[in-house]
């Protein structure tokens, strides 16, 4: 039984990413489809797509790479199931001086450290990205 999908979904990507692979598959929630759409807007990642696998349904992310090394340098899970962490707006990480992006679960979706400023808004800090 998994008992942080989100953990999972980081950890996956960080593995095919050192392991070379051009996409990374895994089971698909509406959060984990969030974050991937945040990865790509941020150009993270190339894309993904939701695929029916005739269950649940699987999410593939299709990697970037230059010069044969990943974009995503480290991805980091920041809260957790066994100790949350929220934030206030003043409390938002800059991650690496702003060339990083920190996802932030707020109660109007899923954005990143920059959208969150902006809304002045805080939330619960998922993950940390760079």
């Amino acid at each position: 039984m998994m008992t942080d999908p989100i953990a999972d979904m980081l950890t996956r990507i960080r593995n095919a990413g050192m392991a070379r692979q051009r996409r990374v598959d895994m089971p698909v929630s509406k959060l984990k489809t969030e974050i991937a759409r945040l990865l790509k807007d941020n150009a993270y990642i190339h894309d993904y797509k939701l695929l029916d696998d005739g269950k649940h349904g699987v999410l593939r992310l299709y990697l970037k790479y230059y010069q044969e090394k990943p974009i995503i340098r480290e991805l980091k899970r920041v809260s957790k199931p066994g100790l949350r962490r929220y934030v206030g707006v003043e409390e938002i990480p800059r991650v690496r001086n702003g060339l990083g992006m920190a996802v932030i679960s707020t109660s109007r979706g899923v954005m990143t450290d920059r959208e969150a400023r902006a809304a002045k808004i805080g939330g619960e800090l998922l993950a940390i990205v760079y």
